[in-house]
C-alpha cells in the first residue's frame, strides 16, 4: 500500500530542522537529531526529505516565502524612497533576527549551484525592482536625492543589512560583543542603516 505524505508531520519536520539548523548550521545539522526533534524515525524523515540538503533547501523556501512578498510590497508600493529604505531595512533586519541562518545558506546554495538562485526567482513573489528603480529615477529628477545608480543603491541596502548575519563571528571579534550586545547592536541597525543611506543620498 502506498504511504501517503501528511502535512502536519512534514510542518513538524519543517520547524525541527529550522531549529536544530539555526543552531548547528548545515554543516553541523545532522539527520538523526532532526528526527528525534520533530518525534519521528530517521526512515520517516527520509522519506519526506532523502537528504540534508533537500530538507535546508525546503526550510529555507518556506522562510523566504515568508520575506520575498513583505519585501515585493516595499519595492512596488507608491512610498517615497526614504521611506522605502527604512521599510525595507526594518523588515529585513527584522526577520534574519528570527531566521539568522538564511543569509550564510544563500550565499553557499549559491556557491554550490549558481541556477539556485534561477529556480528560486521562478517563484511568485520573487521580489521585482522595476518600479523601486522608477521611483529612484523620479525623486532624482524632482531634486529630492541625488543622481545615483538605482541598482547600486538597491544593492547598497541589501549588502548593509546582509553584513551583520554573514559576518557575525567577525563582528563580535573586532567589537568584542557577546551573543547579548551582539544582538543590541544589530537591533540598532534597523534604524542606522536606514539612516545612514538616506543621509547619504538625500539632497541638502
Amino acid at each position: 500500500m502506498k504511504k501517503t505524505k501528511d502535512e502536519t508531520t512534514e510542518e513538524q519536520i519543517l520547524e525541527a530542522a529550522k531549529s536544530v539548523f539555526q543552531s548547528k548550521g548545515m554543516d553541523g545539522a545532522r539527520m538523526q537529531e532532526i528526527a528525534d526533534k520533530a518525534n519521528i524515525n530517521k526512515a520517516m524523515l527520509h522519506y519526506y526529505y532523502r537528504n540534508k540538503e533537500l530538507l535546508f533547501e525546503a526550510v529555507f523556501k518556506q522562510a523566504f516565502s515568508l520575506l520575498a512578498p513583505q519585501l515585493n510590497t516595499i519595492l512596488n508600493d507608491d512610498s517615497s524612497v526614504e521611506d522605502k529604505i527604512r521599510h525595507f531595512t526594518l523588515n529585513y533586519t527584522t526577520f534574519m533576527m528570527k531566521h539568522p541562518y538564511l543569509p550564510n545558506f544563500i550565499i553557499q546554495e549559491l556557491n554550490r549551484n549558481e541556477n539556485f538562485i534561477l529556480k528560486l526567482k521562478q517563484n511568485t513573489g520573487f521580489p521585482n525592482l522595476e518600479k523601486f528603480k522608477a521611483k529612484v529615477k523620479d525623486e532624482i529628477n524632482q531634486g529630492i536625492i541625488k543622481p545615483i545608480d538605482a541598482d547600486q543603491l538597491f544593492f547598497n541596502i541589501l549588502a548593509l543589512n546582509i553584513f551583520p548575519f554573514l559576518g557575525k563571528p567577525l563582528i563580535k571579534a573586532f567589537s568584542d560583543k557577546d551573543e547579548k550586545s551582539y544582538k543590541e547592536f544589530v537591533e540598532s541597525r534597523k534604524t542606522e542603516v536606514a539612516n545612514f543611506i538616506i543621509n547619504s543620498i538625500k539632497c541638502k
